[in-house]
């Protein structure tokens, strides 16, 4: 990306984190037909890695090498970006998703900023506030509406879907942990590179490639699907939040990637045909509700800084 010096950041930056969760939000769109065809959670999450993997290193090998050079001691920061995040949280993703509905799996997963406020102070030793206190009690009554456990007579996800659906959040968070490390040593297009990188790596021995290209190139249309969701919902918002959160504000950005869920509510309602309820509803607005507490102005200095949660 190239913007000359008279770019007017306070606009743009802002706009790109709105894209960032417009394109994520596409997820189950482009996942779609993949699912249709047969491919696992494992299966979608491998394709998603190795397409936005493979573009970005070949664009840096064509455009600056030096960024693809690291130090294999500190192989543990991509293991942690790469396999622990980035991996696990797809799968956890894609599997709630198959267990529930698309609507139930956008949601779930954006409980990630309440574990990383949690992460924040038992690893960095942050102070917990008061406002920190009563995000966490909105997410868990938002996600509790979300599955039915109250505002409904029957539960509309099962106990497996729900806990997929957590574990996203969680396994979601561990990416801007692991990434604050990797920050102080690496460019920010170098930690996005290997994280895939690492990621191919570690789903190589249980994805069954053989059969996952078999299925993928049986039809046009799903190798298509493949191509945009590496390339439009997994490179292409990853680019656009990480550029973005250069010139703005953390609790800005947090509050803009909710679009996030919006488009995939709109998507898995109007191209999916899936129900949409008075609890989807609650629930929606309770954890946007406990973001916009937890990013509300502290008069203590915050020890994650926009720099380091990319």
């Amino acid at each position: 990306m190239r913007f000359n010096k008279k770019t007017n950041w306070r606009i743009l930056a802002p706009v790109l984190v709105a894209l960032a969760g417009f394109t994520w939000g596409l997820i189950g769109l482009f996942s779609h037909e993949l699912r249709r065809v047969g491919l696992s959670a494992l299966q979608i999450t491998h394709w998603r890695n190795i397409v936005a993997g493979a573009t970005l290193f070949i664009f840096l090998l064509v455009r600056d090498r030096s960024l693809l050079r690291i130090n294999i001691k500190d192989a543990w920061m991509f293991i942690g970006t790469g396999i622990l995040s980035i991996s696990l949280f797809n799968i956890c993703y894609f599997i709630c998703m198959q267990e529930s509905t698309l609507a139930v799996a956008v949601t779930l997963l954006h409980t990630s900023p309440i574990f990383l406020m949690i992460f924040s102070v038992l690893i960095f030793k942050e102070k917990f506030t008061i406002n920190k206190g009563v995000a966490i009690v909105l997410a868990a009554i938002g996600c509790v509406f979300i599955t039915g456990l109250i505002g409904s007579d029957t539960l509309q996800i099962s106990s497996r879907a729900l806990l997929f659906g957590i574990m996203s959040g969680f396994t979601y968070a561990l990416y801007s942990v692991f990434s604050r490390f990797a920050l102080r040593k690496y460019s920010w297009l170098t930690i996005i590179t290997y994280t895939f990188i690492f990621a191919i790596i570690a789903l190589f021995p249980l994805s069954n490639f053989p059969r996952m290209v078999e299925l993928t190139f049986s039809d046009s249309k799903v190798a298509l699907s493949m191509l945009a969701l590496g390339v439009f919902s997994t490179l292409t918002p990853f680019l656009l939040y990480t550029k973005g959160l250069e010139h703005m504000e953390i609790s800005k950005a947090a509050l803009l990637t909710f679009v996030e869920p919006s488009v995939g509510m709109l998507v898995s309602v109007l191209v999916f045909k899936e129900y949409f309820s008075l609890n989807f509803a609650v629930g929606l607005i309770l954890i946007v509700a406990a973001i916009i507490v937890l990013n509300r102005p502290q008069k203590t200095k915050a020890l994650l800084s926009e720099q380091d949660l990319v």
